[in-house]
């Protein structure tokens, strides 16, 4: 099988580039994943979107957390985990979250159990939800907001983790202490 080229500013397609200096200001390198995107600017360019519209949505950091972690583990994505386990802990995340989200453990409330178990239906059944699990979602507190929100946090995943299956893209060395394989 070819390789994924894991872009760099220099060798990354001309309409990358200025998406990779994006990345590097963003993050202080260019992760793998970008690099790999670097590939298809266009992809690329919905990652780093799709990415600043999640982050910055209706949901708090452990929110997004949860949401971004019950995708990863879901997919199984070998990259997504830690990496999204160093950026937990750059968000100040309680640890005990990242912990129980990576090992399909269960959350510290309520409602940020109800969080992951709709975002885990939404990924198994394809968007499809029974009226019993909204109830729950909503009698949570959440909104139609917080759901369609779930639904952005699902398209920037299916992304990484299907490019980062396809690539077998490599940890970066700053997620390397947080490697995670699927039980």
């Amino acid at each position: 099988m070819k390789s994924f080229t894991i872009h760099n500013s220099d060798s990354a397609p001309q309409d990358s580039k200025p998406l990779l200096e994006n990345s590097i200001k963003a993050f202080g390198m260019i992760p793998n994943l970008h690099g790999v995107l670097a590939e298809s600017p266009g992809l690329l360019e919905a990652y780093q979107m799709l990415h600043n519209l999640f982050s910055n949505s209706s949901f708090n950091a452990e929110e997004l957390t949860v949401v971004w972690q019950t995708i990863n583990v879901e997919h199984a994505c070998h990259y997504c985990v830690p990496a999204h386990t160093a950026i937990a802990h750059m968000m100040k995340v309680d640890p005990e979250i990242t912990e129980a989200l990576r090992n399909k453990g269960n959350m510290p409330t309520e409602k940020l159990q109800v969080l992951h178990d709709t975002t885990l239906i939404l990924v198994r059944e394809r968007g499809h939800i029974s009226e019993s699990d909204l109830n729950r979602f909503y009698n949570e507190g959440y909104t139609q907001r917080n759901l369609l929100d779930i639904v952005l946090g699902i398209s920037q995943k299916v992304i990484s983790n299907y490019t980062n299956h396809l690539a077998t893209t490599p940890v970066d060395a700053p997620f390397q202490k947080f490697a995670w394989e699927k039980k």
